[in-house]
């Protein structure tokens, strides 16, 4: 955080990864399934990066789409995922645990926590769908955690800007050793509203996934056979982080900050 700042970037490739650090991003958030939010990511795809980086990589531990209420088994896949991962060389790891009633559910992140040690963590999103935002805020610092991914608790970060700042408010004076890294700002951040977002939050991180959609290199293409749900990405156009885009959010970050 040389200047002042840094901005993470979430990738589901290693194309994206190396555009994410070509633009200047100073930490990856490495996934798949983005169109659901992210999930762990493969370990092929993980050694491959680390291969290709020199920035810290962060990898996403959610063994599926959907809610963030776990059943046993899906926790002892979790508790896997953490374990191969650091074998795999991960810088740090982000995953998120709520009980049914949603709030933060401590007794699995203690136990998740424990496995991931000493890597940092950093609880995602799950946040922006606990009951009390306030409350959850004040469980996650006494757990242990690096910073929270937030936009919120609403549709984006800039929607949500009112509450990433008062919970920021909440914080530092009960909590001094909670840097302003520990906000990390993320959800529909572009170009045209981070320095908003970071004005308005005092974050002095940020999160967003800077893609655009490359066409496919293939030449015969069959229109009536899709590989996903109907609602998922045309099969002959990829979204991949870039390098552009990384460094306009870069740059606006560098004037502010």
């Amino acid at each position: 955080m040389d200047d002042g700042f840094l901005m993470e970037v979430c990738v589901d490739s290693v194309e994206s990864a190396v555009n994410a650090e070509r633009g200047g991003a100073g930490r990856i958030e490495l996934c798949a399934g983005l169109v659901e939010g992210g999930t762990t990511p493969s370990m092929g795809l993980l050694q491959v990066v680390k291969q290709c980086v020199r920035v810290p990589v962060f990898v996403m531990i959610r063994p599926r789409g959907g809610d963030f209420l776990y059943s046993d088994r899906e926790v002892e896949v979790m508790k896997a995922d953490i374990r191969l991962a650091k074998l795999h060389g991960a810088d740090g790891l982000v995953f998120g645990a709520l009980t049914e009633d949603g709030r933060i559910d401590t007794e699995l992140c203690t136990a998740l926590l424990a496995v991931c040690r000493p890597l940092p963590v950093t609880f995602h999103r799950a946040f922006d769908m606990v009951h009390d935002p306030l409350v959850a805020l004040e469980t996650l610092i006494s757990l242990g955690f690096e910073r929270v991914l937030t936009s919120g608790c609403d549709s984006s970060a800039l929607e949500g800007l009112s509450l990433i700042k008062r919970l920021a408010e909440q914080v530092m004076p009960s909590a001094l050793y909670v840097t302003l890294g520990f906000f990390l700002p993320g959800g529909g951040i572009t170009e045209r509203n981070l320095q908003r977002i970071l004005e308005g939050s005092t974050a002095s991180e940020f999160h967003c996934s800077a893609r655009s959609a490359r066409d496919s290199g293939m030449k015969f293409r069959n229109p009536n056979v899709t590989m996903g749900a109907s609602f998922s990405a045309p099969e002959y156009s990829i979204k991949v982080a870039d390098v552009a885009k990384v460094r306009t959010l870069n740059a606006i970050a560098k004037n502010i900050l």
